[in-house]
């Protein structure tokens, strides 16, 4: 089959003669076949910074697919649509975190497309319990969103969100934008987006949301100035940088809470003052990370694929719909940087 290969750290091959998979336990596995798979950030130093946990590895784990061969006697039959969750816990019976639905809070695990082979190829063998039914309203394409999508919701649903509330987000790439999105759905009416990439701003204001643009102004000033010094209630981290980490506690208001969301990127410190006035408002502060499917049908991904391709739009983030053959190359231009792109799709049906 057709697949991106990991040879060794900055060495990804396009093969066509790479084997079919195998399933990643002893539990019954459908045959899926890959429609659409993202590219994510952690896959640029998964691949180019030495962060792989072995080679060769096929990455890939934002995606999407059709049912070729179902499990004999299980919930979906051959043709059916399906997103596909990618962490396979391990310990179910013994791991207390298992047993109360924090599946990524579990101490061992398996992980499409980093502690196994993923979707940058042609079909995965899949349990049942990873997949979820992609709804006729979703675009099979879009739907290879859905984790991405439920991370954002994951970091958003730590917070009380008072309606009409202020809120900012810090980055204005595809997580950040789907995290304003989110925020919007459950009710903040004004959503900063800080970032300094113009046109990912521009895309932000066009979708509603209040660009400020960290080239130009200072973040905290600005957004103080535009809520009268009173802060916002609701303030998410979604770069990983250190300075937006203390731009995201600065920018919070009385009683306000903030989420670290983004994979910090060198060291975070707080000065004296600014840790004074985590105590002295009174603020909250959230870690998230990966997403939940629990309680069966509130859950992130079941609620994703309710709202993607209505309220959730991420057609708009898309700029890149490429043929997997591509990979190389589109990964050499993301590495260096050579030109814009936000969000990139790989569509195997489609080529």
């Amino acid at each position: 089959m057709r697949a991106l290969v990991l040879e060794e750290d900055k060495k990804l091959v396009y093969r066509e003669d790479y084997p079919m998979p195998v399933a990643p336990d002893e539990r019954p596995a459908a045959l899926v076949k890959v429609a659409a798979c993202g590219i994510c950030g952690s896959d640029i130093p998964r691949g180019f910074g030495g962060k792989a946990y072995f080679y060769p590895l096929v990455m890939g784990h934002e995606f999407s697919g059709v049912v070729e061969e179902p499990v004999v006697g299980g919930r979906f039959k051959k043709g059916d649509r399906v997103a596909v969750f990618p962490l396979i816990p391990k310990n179910v019976d013994t791991d207390p975190a298992n047993q109360t639905g924090n599946y990524a809070q579990s101490r061992e695990y398996d992980y499409y497309g980093s502690r196994r082979d993923g979707a940058f190829a042609d079909y995965l063998r899949i349990p049942e319990w990873n997949l979820f039914p992609v709804p006729e309203h979703v675009d099979l394409l879009h739907a290879s969103m859905t984790e991405p999508a439920a991370v954002a919701l994951h970091a958003v649903r730590k917070l009380r969100v008072p309606a009409g509330s202020d809120a900012v987000v810090f980055g204005a790439g595809p997580i950040g934008n789907m995290t304003a999105q989110w925020l919007r759905i459950h009710g903040c009416s004004r959503i900063f987006i800080v970032d300094i990439e113009p046109r990912k701003l521009a895309l932000a204001e066009q979708m509603g949301f209040v660009p400020v643009d960290a080239r130009e102004v200072d973040p905290k000033a600005a957004i103080l100035d535009a809520t009268q010094g009173a802060g916002v209630q609701c303030s998410i981290e979604a770069c990983g940088l250190p300075v937006t980490f203390l731009q995201a506690v600065q920018v919070a208001g009385m009683f306000g809470e903030v989420v670290f969301m983004g994979n910090i990127a060198g060291e975070f410190k707080i000065g004296e003052k600014d840790f004074s006035e985590i105590l002295r408002k009174e603020l909250t502060i959230h870690g998230t990370w990966n997403s939940k499917i629990t309680p069966v049908g509130t859950d992130d991904w079941s609620t994703v694929l309710k709202y993607l391709d209505r309220e959730l739009d991420v057609a708009p983030l898309i700029t890149d719909k490429l043929p997997l053959a591509e990979g190389p190359a589109i990964f050499e231009d993301l590495v260096n940087r050579t030109n814009y792109h936000n969000k990139v799709i790989f569509d195997l049906l489609g080529g």
